[in-house]
């Protein structure tokens, strides 16, 4: 059975059980395997996205849950009725475009038409599962830059267990990922609207799973992707899509447009799970501090700037921890100074030999707005097919590795592009429309409360509404 460990080594190792309910680690750590399972990639060809998930997936939640029960999550979570698309996370092959070799990954066939559903559909499941074997309630508190909160909302509107609330910078998502959250009208569910950042709402998150008295008094649990069983879901689509493009006889590339390093990490873990990725692509916009890190060996805050891809528009890339944690040899104790010192400082620095490691293992660019739009443009008008702002952003460095590589490349598309209608209409002068499900979106009531960046007065509020008591 795989145990977990904190990232700043405080604690004992911990089962998936409660790795699950607890989100972060007590020490303010991320929790990550204490060794990775080794997948045959020949056992999978041919197999289905239910298939492989299971055999992926069990290895990290054995002794926890049994595997029959298992099974049946898996196959609830990604059943037709679920995901749009028989294989989850479908490839579109651009053959018209760039050199041919681009594949796009798309990852948005879900509920709430993003890439969090794959993960956040199996984390309300797997939240139910484990409360109701332990008749307990939790609350749920998370921060979202525009996608996880609806797809968490989706993931545990109908859980008997769960009060989930969820802050969102107010003015700083698109009008649709606004609408996916404040539009459900459940018991259970609270959207906050906080006056600030993203980097605002995520650091409050964080602040109230260290205030260990608020903690335990609500049984304070995450969904955002600091939950290792985020990254553990996201693994899979590595592997489905690799196997289908003939792995492990052929190598694939994968670039992935990032903010919060978690869909790239979960792709560093399937590396480390024995999927054989010949290049490791990160896109970032105008909030570029992941960029500049492999750029420098230096990560140093600065201000958020809103763009058109507002899902990246993040300075702290929280699951950027787990991955310096191995970067540094897994030695806790350097990790956690480092952390202490990004927290009060802003800045911290790796080895040059660090560095040198990071970039055989990630390449990274940044793409500004004008770009962004551009590239829109570009793709549509040579094949026809329309990249969401955030896919734009990716194909930048997508292009880059296809230029000097005559594998595929795959690029995922983590929304739809009718969830940034704006900014796709601004590229190409066509307005994308919304999948059927969602088709009356914009008119629906919303069901939200708003709070200045006031740690205080959030925490009342979570106190008053949640039902643990």
């Amino acid at each position: 059975m795989i145990k977990y460990i904190s990232t700043r080594g405080g604690g004992e190792p911990q089962n998936f059980e409660q790795v699950l309910l607890s989100g972060l680690a007590p020490d303010g750590g991320l929790y990550v395997p204490e060794s990775w399972p080794q997948i045959d990639l020949d056992t999978l060809k041919g197999k289905s996205y239910i298939e492989i998930a299971e055999i992926v997936m069990y290895p990290f939640v054995e002794g926890c849950i049994e595997r029959e029960d298992f099974r049946s999550i898996i196959a609830e979570t990604y059943s037709a009725d679920i995901f749009r698309h028989k294989d989850v996370t479908p490839l579109h092959h651009l053959e018209d475009y760039a050199n041919g070799n681009i594949h796009i990954m798309e990852q948005f066939h879900g509920p709430t038409i993003a890439f969090k559903d794959v993960a956040l559909q199996l984390l309300g499941r797997l939240f139910d599962h484990v409360l109701n074997k332990r008749n307990e309630r939790v609350t749920i508190v998370g921060a979202t830059s525009g996608d996880t909160g609806s797809a968490a909302i989706e993931g545990c509107k109908t859980c008997d267990n769960i009060d989930i609330f969820i802050l969102h910078p107010k003015g700083r998502v698109s009008d649709v990922q606004r609408k996916q959250m404040t539009t459900i009208d459940a018991p259970n569910v609270h959207n906050i609207a906080i006056n600030g950042t993203f980097d605002d709402c995520q650091n409050m998150v964080k602040a109230m799973f260290n205030d260990t008295k608020f903690r335990q008094s609500i049984n304070l649990s995450a969904v955002n992707s600091i939950n290792w069983a985020r990254i553990m879901a996201q693994i899979v689509y590595y592997f489905t899509t690799a196997v289908k493009l003939g792995a492990p006889d052929k190598e694939v590339s994968f670039v992935v447009p990032t903010g919060n390093f978690g869909n790239v990490f979960a792709a560093y873990c399937a590396q480390n799970m024995g999927l054989p990725i010949k290049t490791l692509g990160i896109s970032t916009n105008k909030n570029d501090i992941l960029t500049r890190f492999l750029e420098s060996g230096s990560m140093t805050l600065g201000d958020a700037h809103a763009t058109i891809s507002p899902s990246m528009d993040i300075q702290i890339s929280s699951n950027f921890e787990r991955y310096l944690f191995d970067l540094l040899g897994r030695d806790a104790q350097r990790l956690d100074a480092l952390m202490s010192t990004f927290k009060t400082d802003g800045d911290i620095s790796v080895s040059d030999t660090d560095l040198a490691t990071a970039r055989t293992q990630f390449t990274a660019v940044r793409t500004d707005d004008d770009e962004t739009l551009a590239l829109i443009k570009e793709c549509y008008e040579a094949s026809g097919y329309i990249l969401d702002p955030h896919t734009a952003v990716g194909m930048k460095g997508a292009k880059n590795i296809a230029a000097d590589n005559d594998s595929a490349v795959v690029l995922l598309a983590t929304a739809h592009p009718a969830k940034f209608p704006d900014a796709v209409e601004k590229a190409i002068g066509l307005r994308p429309e919304l999948p059927a499900h969602l088709a009356d979106l914009m008119t629906r009531e919303e069901f939200m409360s708003e709070q200045d960046n006031d740690l205080q007065a959030v925490q009342d509020f979570v106190q008053k509404h949640t039902r643990v008591k």
